[in-house]
């Protein structure tokens, strides 16, 4: 018998990818996508993505999609505030375990855990472990594509926020920086795939520059 699952979804490439593994797995039924977004900016949190393209995303999955909305002024209570409130209400409906795409950072992944834990929820970690390299082969082998979205500066160049998550970007990539991107060098959004019904559409905007840091593409 298939057990509930949550998958907490980026619209990025691990989690993409992350998805895709669940699905093949013959315990799993992945009923709801949980991803959290900026309230006062309509956009979702680390990757920029507008909001209106994440539910796009989710409607050609074919998985429902929960935003959890998060203020200004919500810091780091605020933020485990309405988790556990939206992981409750899971639990509620007799979804017991949520799913990550995470692959190496231990504290992170002891911190998922924590935070589950505290209302008697399993975390699951379906591409933990998995060399980055191999990974990004994977990802670009099984059909997936993906744009980057944001770069960090301080870790790479600009020039590599619009491109596409392919070969060429891997090949090009400095020595140092994960192909993966798990210490935040890189955010991608995810558009095509094994996991989509159909491509999901969008259009390409202008570039901007926040926090004197992070280099960003508007995709609408």
């Amino acid at each position: 018998m298939k057990q509930k699952i949550v998958m907490s979804y980026s619209g990025g490439k691990d989690s993409s990818l992350a998805l895709y593994e669940l699905g093949k797995q013959p315990n799993w039924e992945v009923v709801r996508l949980m991803t959290t977004a900026s309230l006062n900016y309509g956009r979702s949190s680390m990757h920029g993505i507008r909001t209106a393209l994440a539910v796009k995303q989710a409607e050609a999955i074919g998985i429902p999609l929960d935003i959890i909305w998060l203020d200004n002024q919500d810091g780091a209570e605020g933020y485990e505030r309405k988790m556990k409130k939206q992981l409750q209400s899971y639990l509620d409906h007799g979804i017991r375990h949520v799913a990550f795409g995470d692959l190496y950072l231990e504290d992170i992944k002891a911190y998922r855990e924590k935070m589950n834990a505290t209302v008697g929820m399993s975390s699951v970690f379906p591409v933990w472990g998995r060399p980055t390299k191999d990974f990004a082969k994977a990802f670009i082998d099984l059909g997936f594509k993906a744009i980057v979205v944001c770069v960090d500066t301080t870790q790479l160049d600009a020039a590599f926020c619009g491109r596409e998550f392919n070969e060429d970007f891997l090949n090009d990539l400095p020595d140092g920086v994960d192909w993966c991107a798990e210490n935040g060098e890189f955010h991608t959004f995810c558009y095509d795939g094994p996991i989509f019904k159909e491509p999901v559409s969008f259009q390409r905007g202008e570039k901007v520059l926040r926090e004197g840091r992070f280099q960003y593409i508007d995709l609408f």
